[in-house]
């Protein structure tokens, strides 16, 4: 993750949380009192958040000692300890929240994806996310996906052209919404367009699009479109598929599989902090 990013987003997550100070942690304890914590997972899974810890408690530009034991992308066991902490308690106990909360959800995301691969048991497609994340979050999510063997889709409305059924019926046609981005982008711009039907699909080729997408096609129909689809466009299979039926496309060559329940319907990890 961009540090400069992640560190200006968790100083938005600390003020919001702390205000103008911790009232708990900062009347009972004061800036004297020492203490050792240790951040411990609770079940097993996939580990994502390390620099959430580091970057995290570096903005309190106090004394404290971080020892991260675990790298994103590592599996973790129950019972395994994450980081090593040990300074004031009330940075130790004010930091808490907002950094727990974080790799939870990125660690539950992370998990989910792991899962999602193993499932589909695959050499040939691969997982990825897309845009369905939370607001804000979006950096946080699509890295844990990363963590946890899957790749990201575009991360926005700005860094790929992506043609849907609406952009298609104002446009009047696939060929005409291509035709205008190619006419108005640059070389660097990739072009996918959504489709539906084998006659949607001959159109998106003939206008030569850089990705096809297959929107809620039966595993057969996948393979059948990835058949008539040039080796040179990149194919995209999404809508309707989860882990119920997730195995069923293995088969099919499709190149992607873009799960949008990777980011919004993940379980968040149970990890805690416990004083050493």
């Amino acid at each position: 993750m961009n540090t400069i990013k992640l560190k200006k987003k968790l100083e938005e997550f600390f003020l919001e949380d702390l205000g103008e100070l911790d009232i708990s942690s900062s009347t009972i304890f004061g800036e004297a009192a020492r203490g050792e914590a240790v951040i411990v997972a609770k079940e097993d899974g996939i580990f994502s958040g390390a620099s959430i810890i580091e970057a995290g408690y570096s903005l309190f530009q106090s004394d404290l000692l971080v020892n991260v034991k675990k790298l994103d992308g590592d599996i973790l066991k129950k019972g395994d300890i994450i980081a090593e902490i040990e300074g004031p308690v009330s940075v130790i106990l004010s930091g808490e929240r907002v950094i727990l909360n974080l790799m939870q959800r990125m660690s539950g995301i992370a998990t989910l994806t792991n899962q999602a691969i193993n499932l589909l048991k695959s050499d040939s497609t691969r997982i990825c996310d897309t845009r369905k994340t939370s607001p804000g979050l979006r950096m946080f999510e699509k890295y844990a996906v990363r963590c946890g063997g899957g790749f990201n889709h575009r991360f926005g409305l700005y860094d790929g052209v992506m043609i849907k059924d609406n952009h298609i019926a104002f446009a009047g046609s696939i060929y005409n919404a291509v035709k205008e981005v190619r006419n108005k982008t640059g070389h660097m711009v990739k072009i996918e367009v959504e489709i539906e039907t084998e006659e949607q699909l001959l159109e998106a080729i003939e206008a030569k699009a850089d990705v096809i997408m297959f929107d809620n096609r039966t595993p057969e129909e996948v393979a059948r479109f990835v058949k008539l689809t040039p080796k040179q466009i990149i194919t995209e299979a999404s809508g309707g598929i989860g882990f119920h039926n997730l195995a069923d496309y293995r088969n099919t060559n499709v190149d992607y599989i873009s799960l949008g329940m990777l980011t919004h319907s993940y379980k968040s990890l149970d990890i805690s902090l416990n004083v050493k």
